[in-house]
């Protein structure tokens, strides 16, 4: 996922619950969904930020590398700035870009 290209809203917004359980028709399914999801963009969103920290990192621990190095310091700030993955996960979900099946539904006829 392309965490910069992202619409979702960047603060808290109201939602309303009819449009949250339109696709799956429980509230609390969509639920589960979204926060899957959520789960799923943290992750992959922690993965990136730590990989590109790591080109940072030193052997050797000197304070004034620590407080002096703005690449880091700028990256890290660009990840703060960028949606929540809650957020992203509610409107890839409203957007119906989340592929979800319920395994107790059965297929075979």
């Amino acid at each position: 996922m392309n965490f910069k290209n992202s619409t979702a809203e960047r603060s808290t917004i109201t939602r309303d619950t009819v449009d949250l359980e339109q696709q799956t028709e429980n509230i609390y399914e969509s639920i589960v969904v979204m926060s899957k999801r959520s789960n799923q963009l943290s992750v992959d969103l922690k993965i990136e930020l730590t990989a590109k920290l790591e080109e940072f990192a030193s052997s050797t621990d000197n304070l004034e590398e620590i407080f002096e190095n703005r690449e880091q310091i700028e990256i890290s700030r660009f990840y703060e700035r960028l949606p929540k993955p809650v957020a992203m996960a509610i409107q890839e979900f409203l957007e119906e870009k989340v592929y979800y099946r319920d395994p107790e539904v059965n297929t075979e006829a």
